[in-house]
């Protein structure tokens, strides 16, 4: 493919989808490589009720997944719905930069990182082993096959509350494990938690081992109480796994800065990396908030900072169908 792009954006979610808006405004049709699982984790959620602009009740995050790409395709944006399996990022300015997907080779002037994060593991015995058999990572996704059964959610903030919520309308009793009596989550979601007759917590606790049981919907849990070391084995219908996430940077190690847990770092407010063109968003850089409506801003301030790029690095040619003036300002403008 021998044509350069203005903009190839990595990952979806709320901050790839903005980017690709803002940079579709600004005409310079932008290419998502948004991957299988597009839309990001927000596919994996119920109810979002804090997302502004949608009063009495929210929305649920597929469809807020679906309104936020269908408005940067509105206004141009394209998309590869498969994964970007590696990239070679150029290191001055005005280089160009390579991004693949299987053998096909595409080439821009910027690219957006916005590849967010995935659950984390726990890493005990047994969970690889009954992984999508009896261990799952998304109680939206998986709720409705344990239904009446007997379920543990690993976890103490408001992701695992969430998931214990969501599941207690399906289970039995929903037992929520965590290894301190003190919780991360939130007032509201833990009250709501505590309020369902059928969540029980277990504290202090952590899982040792997952254990095959005698089959399906009969797994064990071995826990053992942080504080005295007793242990005590748990018949279960299936666990749900919510202590966090891990960001998706692998494709980008060893080209840009990562912190030490695999968080690209920017540069002070900015999303630029250490890489000339090349910017990053969303869950991908942030471990502190964590929120679609964060990432979004974040997008939003990655396609800013490449549209300035392309405007103002003299090794880059300006795109001529850019917006004249204050490139900021001219996102408020109608369209034309």
């Amino acid at each position: 493919m021998t044509d350069v792009e203005n903009v190839i954006i990595v990952g979806s979610g709320p901050a790839g989808y903005t980017a690709a808006l803002y940079t579709a405004r600004a005409n310079l049709r932008p290419l998502v490589i948004e991957g299988f699982f597009w839309g990001g984790l927000l596919q994996q959620t119920t109810e979002v009720e804090n997302y502004p602009g949608f009063p009495a009740g929210g929305i649920v995050g597929p469809e807020l997944m679906q309104k936020m790409r269908d408005q940067a395709e509105d206004f141009g944006a394209r998309f590869v719905t498969d994964q970007a399996t590696k990239v070679e990022l150029a290191d001055e300015p005005g280089g160009i930069h390579k991004v693949w997907v299987g053998d096909d080779e595409y080439e821009a002037r910027t690219v957006v990182l916005a590849m967010g994060a995935e659950h984390k593991k726990l890493g005990v015995p047994g969970e690889e082993e009954l992984g999508g058999a009896g261990v799952s990572y998304c109680a939206t996704c998986d709720a409705a096959f344990f239904k009446e059964r007997e379920t543990i959610i690993v976890g103490g903030g408001d992701s695992a509350m969430e998931e214990a919520i969501f599941l207690a309308k399906f289970a039995a009793k929903v037992y929520v494990v965590h290894r301190r009596d003190d919780f991360r989550a939130s007032k509201i979601m833990l009250e709501r938690a505590r309020a369902m007759d059928n969540i029980e917590f277990l504290t202090p606790y952590v899982v040792e081992e997952f254990h095959e049981g005698t089959g399906p919907f009969e797994r064990v849990a071995r826990l053992r109480n942080t504080e005295t070391g007793e242990e005590r084995e748990l018949p279960i219908g299936g666990a749900f796994i919510a202590i966090g996430h891990v960001p998706q940077s692998e494709i980008v190690a060893g080209q840009v800065a990562t912190d030490d847990e695999g968080y690209v770092v920017t540069d002070g407010k900015s999303t630029r990396t250490g890489r000339p063109g090349v910017f990053a968003a969303g869950d991908l850089v942030d471990h502190t908030y964590r929120q679609a409506v964060t990432a979004a801003g974040s997008g939003c301030q990655a396609a800013l900072d490449a549209e300035w790029y392309l405007r103002d690095t003299p090794q880059v040619p300006t795109p001529a169908e850019m917006p004249a003036g204050d490139l900021a300002e001219a996102q408020w403008a109608p369209r034309a």
